[in-house]
């Protein structure tokens, strides 16, 4: 196909306010964050691609991962987040046994991950890599 190109493909979620959600991914987390000529948000990552951010009124929350940062030291992110008034532990040990900060042990089947929430109750991800 000569039309159809995945060149310059991108994400998206939404939100239910803009606004906190340009304070918690810019703020909060740090990322680079452009309000389009939409009034959504683009959120730049470091090498080059670019998440769309976009208001709904009857936004629902994702109720999986939308969004996975991959660090060098899962546990040092997760007190850095914790410190940034951030909650790791957003599930039971029923769901996910994980330790007090929501740190969830790969054990050598996958990844340490905590999740975590955005203002709009969307879940994210902070793993080992």
């Amino acid at each position: 196909m000569a039309a159809f190109t995945t060149d310059n493909a991108f994400s998206g979620f939404s939100v239910d306010d803009i606004d906190a959600a340009k304070e918690f991914y810019g703020t909060t987390l740090g990322l680079d964050v452009e309000v389009n000529a939409m009034g959504f948000l683009d959120l730049k990552l470091p090498r080059g691609g670019s998440i769309l951010v976009y208001a709904k009124p009857n936004h629902t929350p994702a109720s999986f991962t939308i969004l996975n940062f991959p660090v060098a030291d899962v546990d040092a992110a997760v007190d850095e987040l914790n410190d940034r008034g951030v909650q790791t532990k957003i599930y039971s040990d029923d769901e996910f046994p994980s330790d007090s900060r929501g740190i969830v042990r790969g054990n050598g089947q996958g990844p340490d991950i905590a999740w975590f929430r955005d203002p709009a109750g969307n879940v994210l991800a902070v793993m080992q890599a």
